[in-house]
């Protein structure tokens, strides 16, 4: 224990005296004083989520999910495992429109074995399904971080050294139970940059905090249903990218979709490739997405050809994921006392006469909190510049 770094626990400082931050104002309101605080929390989380710094535009995930015998407790409403199932499907949704040329696969973990789920896929709806099955999923004896860990080396090791390999480990149990030494095993995810982050319902455990460390990872103890949501959409943001990832040209293939009619006579109904791992969807169909290499037949986007290995994906999936790598700047702050006369928000044109302003330093457009906090989140780029630019 004498290796681990300094930090101040919650209860010995990190909380006391905070009644003192709040100040009745003239009327004896407290509005002023949490609106400020409320202020000062968003912008933080701006300032720390969108500085400079490059993103991978490629992830390749497993979510490893507890399946122990402590996920019947029921702290968290029904017990852990049904609320878990339950804010993947969202996290899975949210990771996917945010990451849609990005992978991701399910592992669960209990009676001292870890078994798939899913398999590494970029199809949302089948990860979804899966999970909704889950549910009935039968909590047994204890959870083998050795071998989750295990399972998901053994595809995330072959992917190409550009993408960016992760394991994200949801863990409620305080025990596990490894047929070897798991530190051995946390060298070679370290070797192979994977990074390996935790979210634990219980309590914190020294395991989970070497294994985040060595593996520039985040662990994180939930303290209510609420905080366990926030602490998952933590991970739909790609993290930074490392200085030495490799960087290649990707083959992509960018196929139409065409559709036929039943009167054409030289168009028959065909499978789509996804028959063939048995991941389902519809059956006999005229059209579909035709990968431009070796004509496969495809119903949904992204996928990874099944012939000839090419990555299909539609214009607007790569449009989504371009701006990780060019991350739009923060926005610098000015008090409104600092200002004479009215100045008016150009998104929502609202006054700003009660909060401070965020300029762009690129075209210092001044705008409210909202508006910055709708621009870094959903547009991820300055409306303004993108005006001037088009008008010039």
């Amino acid at each position: 224990m004498d290796e681990e770094p300094e930090r101040a626990k919650r209860w010995e400082g990190g909380y006391e005296r905070t009644w003192e931050v709040l100040k009745e104002d003239e009327s004896g309101s407290l509005k002023a004083s949490v609106e400020e605080i409320l202020f000062q929390s968003k912008r933080k989380r701006i300032i720390e989520s969108y500085g400079q710094v490059r993103l991978g535009m490629m992830r390749h995930l497993y979510v490893v999910v507890d399946c122990s015998r402590s996920m019947e407790d029921q702290d968290l409403k029904p017990n852990r495992l049904t609320s878990t199932l339950k804010l993947l499907e969202g996290f899975i949704d949210e990771y996917f429109y945010q990451n849609p040329i990005s992978q991701v696969g399910i592992i669960t973990t209990k009676n001292k074995r870890a078994e798939k789920l899913t398999d590494l896929a970029g199809n949302p709806k089948k990860h979804i399904a899966a999970l909704k099955k889950a549910v009935d999923t039968v909590c047994l004896g204890e959870p083998s971080l050795y071998n989750s860990l295990n399972l998901a080396i053994q595809t995330l090791k072959h992917m190409p050294g550009h993408t960016s390999r992760e394991i994200l480990i949801i863990l409620s149990s305080l025990t596990t139970c490894d047929p070897a030494n798991i530190y051995e095993l946390i060298k070679t995810l370290k070797s192979l940059k994977v990074r390996v982050s935790v979210i634990g319902l219980s309590a914190e455990v020294r395991v989970c905090t070497v294994l985040t460390r060595e593996t520039s990872g985040s662990y994180h103890v939930i303290l209510d249903e609420g905080h366990f949501k926030e602490l998952l959409m933590l991970h739909v943001k790609p993290p930074p990218a490392s200085s030495s990832s490799e960087c290649s040209l990707i083959r992509m293939g960018f196929p139409q979709h065409s559709s036929a009619s039943v009167t054409d006579q030289d168009t028959k109904p065909s499978f789509s490739m996804a028959h063939e791992d048995g991941s389902g969807g519809p059956g006999l169909s005229l059209g579909g997405y035709f990968c431009p290499q070796c004509r496969g037949k495809y119903t949904e986007l992204p996928v990874e050809c099944k012939v000839c290995g090419l990555t299909l994906v539609l214009a607007p999936h790569l449009a989504r994921s371009f701006h990780h790598l060019f991350p739009l700047q923060v926005f610098t702050e000015t008090t409104v006392a600092e200002i004479q006369e009215d100045r008016f928000c150009q998104a929502c044109q609202r006054r700003l006469k009660d909060k401070s302003i965020l300029t762009c330093p690129t075209c210092h457009s001044e705008f409210c909190l909202e508006c910055d906090l709708f621009i870094h989140d959903s547009l991820h780029c300055c409306p303004c510049c993108i005006h001037s630019q088009s008008a010039s």
